[in-house]
């Protein structure tokens, strides 16, 4: 049998560190090993000229022509897309192609090192898709957050919980990519370091949950206003995110509460009043008690030319009188029979002018009583809401309802309660000093000085 010649293998093609590595020795005279070193830092210097070059042309010729697209667009969501620096994070993938396609180049003949190098270039490259997808994220929230449900249905929370798991999963592809191992073993890994995981997000997995609770129940949104005491929080809220509510008060100082706090603890929110239109007035007038008295005939001629009262005085008068003819009241004594009291005439004057003023909410509680008196005189509550839920209007409203009030007291004969301030003290002894010389030691007028209730 024959001897088959062994055919020689053609010769391998000089690489371009070959080639360089060559010229150096030649041109520049130098040993074959420096020569081949040196050639090797010229090529890593060239692929990262040229990594620096792509990601220039990227990011100032892609990115400024998208930049310039959108702004001609009438869509926002191109205008999202840039201002959350979508295409520009994007632009990273340009180096990363650079130095993944040159592994041959740097390590031509080492298998093991070109793979190395392209290890690194996919795992940035799987880096990169990381920021690109956090920005579009934070792109498509924005986007979402300008459509009138947002205030309702607020999806920032979930959205920061897809970012935690997208990383997560980055991380574990970018981590196994360089060690060259299956990700899925390192995935069956982690389930050792649970207990780890749940310390770290400890908060962030409290304020899933408690995001969940306050999207299903409807109990806090953007907008809202709200008051929790124990945070020191009262003001509208203006983020609602996973581990925090953001709350600006009215001082205009901005308080984070926790989000699981606001399923821990109490806080009241105001969306119902300002939803229902009617904001409540719940304040008190305290009457002095000397100045309760029954009403005479000329005090009831006097308040019939209030055209509001008339009616009530009327219609009042006649049963009165008939329930005294009735049950044989004795005129001679005021309290024998139903006579009519400045304080209850008032009330029903109170009452007569809150429905017919324009602010006052005519379908919610309209209420005047009296509290239990006290030292302080007798409190009558005016309980009555507003239709101005917003917060300066309803403050002037209010104002101009007690001023009202009180300035119309005199006409009933009644007066507010008030306690001595020092200015009556002093004209009291002023009184008291000018009596004791007009009539001997000790001589005070027995009236009390006018301004001073008792």
């Amino acid at each position: 049998m024959a001897q088959v010649t062994p055919i020689d293998a053609p010769p391998a093609l000089p690489t371009l560190l070959d080639r360089l590595q060559d010229w150096l020795v030649s041109a520049a005279g130098l040993e074959p090993e420096p020569a081949r070193w040196l050639s090797w830092a010229l090529l890593v210097l060239a692929v990262l000229a040229g990594s620096w070059l792509a990601k220039l042309v990227a990011r100032r010729g892609i990115v400024r022509a998208v930049r310039s697209l959108s702004a001609r667009t009438r869509t926002q969501v191109d205008d999202e897309l840039v201002r959350h620096r979508v295409f520009e994070k994007l632009s990273h993938l340009a180096p990363a192609l650079v130095i993944w396609s040159s592994a041959h180049l740097l390590a031509p003949d080492s298998a093991s090192a070109r793979d190395w190098i392209q290890r690194l270039g996919e795992a940035y490259m799987i880096l990169v898709g990381g920021l690109v997808g956090g920005a579009l994220l934070r792109a498509l929230t924005a986007i979402y957050e300008r459509r009138p449900r947002a205030r309702e249905q607020p999806i920032k929370s979930y959205v920061q919980v897809v970012a935690i798991l997208m990383w997560l999963l980055v991380g574990i592809l970018v981590v196994a990519r360089l060690l060259d191992k299956d990700p899925s073993g390192l995935i069956t890994g982690l389930g050792a370091l649970t207990a780890v995981l749940l310390l770290v997000f400890k908060d962030s997995i409290l304020g899933f949950v408690a995001s969940l609770h306050l999207a299903a129940n409807d109990m806090v949104r953007r907008g809202d206003w709200i008051e929790m005491p124990k945070y020191g929080a009262d003001g509208d809220v203006i983020d609602v995110s996973l581990a925090t509510v953001k709350v600006r008060n009215w001082d205009k100082t901005i308080t984070t509460i926790p989000t699981y706090a606001l399923m821990a603890d109490s806080f009241k929110n105001w969306r119902g009043m300002s939803e229902a239109g009617g904001r409540r007035i719940k304040r008190a007038l305290r009457i002095d008690l000397h100045t309760i008295r029954f009403l005479e005939p000329e005090d009831v001629e006097r308040l019939s030319r209030i055209q509001i009262l008339k009616p009530y005085l009327e219609a009042r008068l006649a049963e009165v009188e008939r329930w005294n003819q009735e049950h044989g009241a004795d005129p001679a004594s005021p309290v024998n029979g139903r006579r009519l009291t400045n304080i209850g005439t008032f009330r029903a004057y109170c009452l007569a002018w809150l429905r017919t003023h324009p602010l006052v909410h005519e379908g919610m509680t309209l209420l005047v009583r009296q509290l239990p008196p006290d030292a302080q005189g007798l409190p009558l509550e005016i309980y009555v809401f507003s239709r101005e839920t917003r917060w300066v209007p309803y403050e002037a409203f209010q104002a101009d309802l007690f001023d009202h009030l009180l300035a119309a007291l005199p006409e009933f004969g009644l007066r507010v309660h008030q306690i001595p301030s020092g200015a009556d003290l002093r004209l009291l002894a002023r009184v008291g000093l000018s009596g004791s010389g007009a009539g001997g030691p000790g001589a005070v007028e027995s009236r009390p000085a006018d301004g001073i209730g008792g």
